[in-house]
């Protein structure tokens, strides 16, 4: 059981460096050439790789709950807000959600870090 994350470009790369480390499976918009794509389109694009999008920025929070109110699936949204949560802690909480998690656990959930 693990799942592969989705960083949007917002995400800070030390995150996602410190994952790999880790052997957590991570793509980042930048990697998928898909760093200039809208909020929409970008979160879909996680979807079909059947991963959850991971994210800074609060706009992609307020979207993907809109989406579950209107029953639009995707494959989850994890939000951390960087004033909440310190670099070091959203790798040790996204490690454990990728270790302990797979895809059927994401289907249009939402998560805030800190857990």
């Amino acid at each position: 059981m693990a799942i592969g994350l989705y960083f949007d470009v917002h995400v800070d790369h030390a995150i996602a460096a410190q994952l790999r480390l880790r052997q957590v499976d991570v793509v980042t918009a930048q990697d998928d050439g898909a760093d200039h794509f809208t909020d929409d389109v970008l979160l879909e694009r996680a979807s079909t790789m059947h991963r959850p999008l991971v994210t800074h920025d609060i706009r992609f929070r307020a979207m993907a709950e809109d989406w579950q109110r209107l029953g639009r699936p995707f494959c989850g949204l994890i939000f951390a807000h960087l004033m909440q949560v310190s670099i070091g802690r959203c790798v040790k909480e996204l490690e454990l959600i990728a270790k302990a998690t797979d895809a059927q656990d994401w289907t249009s959930a939402v998560m805030r870090l800190p857990i």
